[in-house]
């Protein structure tokens, strides 16, 4: 008779992490829908995707892609329409993804010599994603 099997290591002390909330889980899942559908967008259009949700200690870039000699850095919006998803877009974002972009150079030296770009994808249900390519730009 086969026995269940153990837990490895100590177990965890404390009060149990509560679930996510339901509207919480709905806006992750649909995070991570329009981020494929914003990389495969970026494929199609001849780029190569380097990371995915690429955490840093100041935020997160949803996508750094490569084509050619540009590596661009991408944030994507998912909203009820494409103008709604533009609008969610706002300057505390951009600088986020600017000092993110910042962390990613310094851990990828070679990288600062290509031209550097800051891309949108708009997500909306039902509408083919729009890029925008060249954004916005790193002044502050």
């Amino acid at each position: 008779m086969a026995r269940r099997a153990e837990p490895l290591g100590p177990a965890k002390s404390g009060p149990a992490k509560p679930a996510p909330r339901p509207e919480r889980v709905a806006a992750f899942r649909l995070g991570l829908t329009a981020e494929s559908r914003a990389a495969m967008l970026l494929i199609a259009k001849g780029h190569r995707i380097a990371a995915r949700r690429w955490k840093t200690p100041v935020g997160e870039i949803d996508i750094v892609a490569r084509r050619r000699r540009d590596l661009v850095f991408v944030e994507v919006k998912a909203r009820d329409d494409l103008d709604a998803a533009a609008e969610a877009v706002t300057e505390r974002a951009k600088q986020r993804i600017v000092a993110a972009s910042e962390f990613w150079l310094a851990g990828h030296p070679d990288d600062a010599q290509c031209f550097i770009r800051f891309d949108v994808i708009l997500v909306a249900p039902g509408k083919l994603p729009r890029h925008i390519a060249n954004a916005f730009d790193a002044t502050r």
